[in-house]
């Protein structure tokens, strides 16, 4: 079993540091808020005094923080992970951040014997609660092969997708295409709707054919019910989305769908709906079209 230091125990990392605890391994958890970290120590983990006293004896530390300017705060920090740990702890970074933030994370620690890997997840809440997550690792080979039996107490999708900076990267291209599809099947709705069609039986034919993706399998139903409580907020969605951007002007490339689709994110959160999940995408395209309705 592995000591682990867990810095970030909000909606992600509150169920994955529970399960790592679970899975029997010694849990040091720190966040900012001490109800998060009330959480941990109920599920079997023990509360930590700090960002120091987390990662000063661990072997492993993960960090899950909201986006980079956290993760360089409680990694590069004077008080931060890489002051404190020891040389040969591994640092797994599973928050979303740009890919630059990632490498520059990664030599940092280098220059104090600390291997790196950038290994941002997909699923949003339900699969942290569900240990389900989809896992996409950047850094070398060996250090992946070494946290992979942790990775594996919290996801069920774990690749290792290149050096450094290749697991944001491929975070990216995620969030652009669940933002996309989210956009497209909002436009569903509001088509079937305003034809006098059923949404919720349309939608049902729609996931049974090659339109079938996973959201519209988990997704279909809270969508027409407007329900639109959060598993994963616009306001994330947005950020993901200046990364994704941010990225593809660093690869020289033109993403005109993530441009589009990153403008409709930005409404929402324009529009009051940051708090709302994802989905919420629903009500800019009916806003567009004057189709307003009630949501939860």
């Amino acid at each position: 079993m592995t000591t682990l230091g867990f810095i970030g125990l909000g909606i992600m990392g509150g169920p994955m540091s529970g399960h790592l605890a679970a899975a029997g391994h010694t849990v040091r958890g720190y966040d900012v808020h001490p109800e998060a970290i009330a959480k941990l120590t109920a599920a079997g983990g023990i509360a930590a005094t700090g960002i120091a006293d987390a990662a000063a004896d661990a072997d492993v530390v993960i960090t899950m923080l909201p986006n980079h300017p956290q993760v360089e705060d409680v990694v590069l920090g004077p008080d931060g992970v890489l002051a404190a740990a020891r040389p040969g702890t591994l640092l797994v970074d599973m928050s979303t951040i740009r890919p630059e933030t990632s490498v520059e994370v990664a030599s940092a620690a280098a220059e104090k014997g600390i291997r790196v890997l950038d290994a941002p997840v997909s699923g949003g809440q339900a699969g942290a609660e569900q240990a389900a997550l989809s896992i996409m690792v950047g850094g070398e080979e060996a250090d992946f092969a070494a946290a992979r039996p942790l990775l594996e107490a919290v996801g069920r999708t774990i690749v290792h997708v290149g050096p450094h900076g290749a697991g944001q990267v491929v975070k990216a291209a995620n969030q652009l295409v669940v933002g996309g599809i989210y956009g497209l099947v909002a436009e569903a709705i509001v088509l079937m709707e305003a034809s006098g069609v059923d949404a919720k039986t349309g939608l049902d034919v729609l996931a049974g054919g090659l339109a079938a993706n996973r959201i519209l399998e988990l997704k279909r139903e809270s969508m027409v019910a407007r329900e639109f409580r959060p598993g994963f907020r616009i306001d994330l969605h947005h950020k993901d989305m200046g990364i994704a951007l941010a990225a593809a002007r660093q690869a020289d490339v033109s993403l005109p769908l993530t441009g589009l689709v990153a403008q409709l994110v930005a409404a929402g959160r324009s529009m009051g709906y940051g708090d709302l999940d994802h989905s919420a995408l629903l009500k800019v395209t009916e806003g567009l079209s004057g189709r307003a309705q009630s949501q939860e």
